[in-house]
């Protein structure tokens, strides 16, 4: 599929809903904008709407990520990240962010909040066997490389 065979139909169910566009050419992903205004206190989360509803290709999903600069400037993550929009989902798009910070922090109505990034999704089929295969890891978990 070329990028002009990928569409992703969008319907808007807020009057005010801005259409997630890519602010630069070459860009992964495409931003999105609240639909309310939200005061965030240091270490609440909140629902943030987007007002819009799409519908991701089948064999396609769509991750929402946060924006580095209010990530690095104000501590605003999102909970999930990154949250996936699966192709079967046709509901509000909406972002679960949170304030990291130390302060607290305004979602200003029709300002940027996350970025949407469409993946390809493979559909594993799980085989059930004894015993897996030997790896120089194998079970070695969380730190097994160190800091060095």
């Amino acid at each position: 599929m070329s990028n002009e065979d990928f569409i992703v139909n969008i319907s808007k169910i807020k009057e005010d809903a801005k259409t997630p566009a890519y602010a630069h050419e070459g860009d992964a992903g495409v931003d999105l904008y609240s639909t309310e205004e939200y005061v965030l206190k240091p270490l609440q989360r909140v629902l943030v709407s987007t007002g819009i509803k799409i519908a991701v290709p089948k064999g396609h999903e769509a991750q929402i990520r946060p924006k580095s600069g209010l990530a690095l400037k104000h501590g605003i993550s999102i909970v999930n990240t990154p949250g996936t929009i699966d192709a079967g989902y046709r509901g509000e798009i909406g972002v679960i962010a949170i304030n990291l910070g130390d302060k607290e922090f305004t979602i200003e109505k029709g300002k940027k909040i996350a970025q949407m990034v469409f993946n390809r999704v493979e559909t594993a089929e799980f085989k059930e066997i004894s015993d897996l295969d030997e790896t120089t890891r194998n079970d070695s978990g969380f730190g097994s490389t160190g800091l060095h």
